[in-house]
């Protein structure tokens, strides 16, 4: 199947919470969002991914209505600023959906892939922008204890077929695979399933990677997020060999860039 994706892209990462993992509380000022925005695309972004809650392990969800006093602000500033950008909106709420794309966002990424919210799908193919569906169990404050797996790539490839058919079935096709790097896995079931990556390509639809700086990087080495932009650039390589399409990233140059340098080699070895 050759899906709505002709490219490569990077996708930056805008994370506008006080809580996140890496970046909590450094974007929650309009001088401070816009400038971020500026930068990644400068630095070659091709996507802005804003984030109005935390989802990293043991996290607490925010209510809609926090979601919607954080995100709607910003959103709106960028587009303002910035009206050509692609912005894509991490959120599980079909609500917050519905809102964002009435602004102007173009993309939906939401980490439940539907499981949190019983009226997302049918949202979405409403909307009919492409939407990003996540592997993730439970919730990201219990996900971390549901990490039990009969056969990781085979359990994550079924999660995906099942939500795939339902939303085909709703006349919906604009799909975006991500297997959820972190989100319910243990250390070594992340390398899994970066080391069969290209299993996800059977399913006919692109594949996100978001492993920027997570803890499958950090707790590995030995070091904390801030060191952890080489092993990102390391492991995002391996995932551009195997297929990847979309790369989600704090730091958008670095992947840019290897982006650029697989494509060379892929090129010059035929």
């Amino acid at each position: 199947m050759k899906h709505f994706l002709e490219r490569q892209q990077v996708m930056g990462i805008l994370n506008i919470t006080p809580d996140s993992f890496y970046d909590g509380n450094k974007y929650v000022t309009e001088h401070a969002v816009l400038n971020r925005v500026e930068q990644m695309l400068i630095d070659g972004a091709d996507i802005i991914d804003i984030g109005a809650f935390s989802s990293r392990p043991g996290a607490d969800l925010v209510t809609y209505e926090e979601e919607k006093r954080r995100l709607m602000p910003f959103l709106k500033q960028i587009l303002k600023y910035f009206p050509d950008v692609t912005l894509s909106i991490d959120t599980f709420r079909h609500q917050i959906a519905r809102e964002a794309v009435a602004i102007g966002a173009k993309l939906i990424n939401d980490i439940s892939g539907g499981n949190l919210d019983p009226e997302m799908f049918k949202t979405i193919a409403q909307l009919n922008v492409p939407y990003i569906m996540m592997h993730m169990r439970g919730t990201p404050k219990t996900m971390q204890a549901d990490t039990d797996y009969n056969d990781i790539i085979n359990d994550i490839l079924y999660y995906f077929e099942i939500k795939i058919k339902t939303l085909n079935e709703l006349g919906f096709n604009k799909i975006i695979i991500d297997p959820g790097f972190g989100f319910g896995k243990t250390l070594s079931q992340n390398y899994r399933i970066l080391a069969q990556l290209s299993q996800f390509k059977k399913l006919g639809y692109p594949v996100l990677v978001g492993m920027s700086r997570k803890s499958m990087l950090y707790n590995a080495l030995n070091i904390s997020p801030d060191k952890a932009l080489n092993a990102t650039t390391v492991v995002n390589t391996l995932a551009l060999k195997q297929g990847a399409h979309i790369l989600r990233v704090h730091d958008v140059r670095p992947a840019v860039e290897a982006v650029k340098l697989v494509n060379l080699i892929q090129q010059n070895a035929i």
